[in-house]
C-alpha cells in the first residue's frame, strides 16, 4: 500500500500537483499582468521622441536638398534655353533678363573669340575670312541654400559674319 505522501511524490511534473499550489499560482500570474512601470513608459517616450526628432531633421535635410536641386535644374535649362536662342539668333548681341517669377536672372554677352595661344602681335594682321569665331557666353543667377546667390555660367562657339563686312 502507497501512502498519500508517496503518491504525491511520484507525480510528474506539472500535473496534478499542480492542484496544490493555487495561491502562490495566483499571485505571480498577477504579477505578469500588472504591466509597465510608469519610469518603464518614460523611458520609452524619451526613445520614441529622440529617434522621431532624428527622423524629422533627416526628412527636412533631404526637402532641402530636393529644394536646391530643383533649383539647380531649372537655372540649368534657363541657361541651355537662353545659350540656343543666342546660338540660333540671326543677329548676335547681348541681352539681360530675368524669369517669370524673377528668381532667376540671366545675361547672354557675344564677344570675338581669341583663341589662347594666339601670338599678341598677330592682332593688327589683316583678316583673310569673312567669318569670325564668336564665343557667346550666359550667366545665370539663383537663389541657393541659405540665402546665398548661386551662379551658373555657360559658354558656346559660333561662327558668325565678320562685323564691319
Amino acid at each position: 500500500m502507497t501512502s498519500p505522501r508517496s503518491a504525491l511524490r511520484a507525480l510528474p511534473p506539472g500535473g496534478a500537483a499542480r492542484a496544490w499550489d493555487g495561491p502562490a499560482r495566483a499571485r505571480a500570474s498577477a504579477s505578469a499582468i500588472r504591466g509597465f512601470s510608469l519610469l518603464e513608459v518614460l523611458v520609452a517616450f524619451v526613445i520614441l521622441a529622440l529617434v522621431a526628432t532624428a527622423l524629422f531633421r533627416l526628412i527636412g535635410g533631404a526637402l532641402g536638398n530636393a529644394g536646391a536641386a530643383a533649383d539647380a535644374s531649372r537655372a540649368l535649362l534657363v541657361a541651355q534655353s537662353r545659350l540656343d536662342a543666342a546660338r540660333g539668333g540671326a543677329r548676335l548681341a547681348g541681352e539681360s533678363g530675368a524669369d517669370e517669377d524673377g528668381r532667376i536672372s540671366w545675361t547672354t554677352s557675344v564677344e570675338p573669340f581669341v583663341a589662347p595661344d594666339t601670338v599678341p602681335g598677330a592682332a593688327g594682321a589683316p583678316t583673310v575670312s569673312p567669318t569670325q569665331l564668336y564665343r557667346i557666353r550666359v550667366e545665370v543667377r539663383y537663389p541657393g541654400a541659405g540665402g546665398r546667390e548661386r551662379s551658373l555660367e555657360l559658354s558656346t562657339l559660333r561662327l558668325a559674319k565678320r562685323e564691319g563686312t
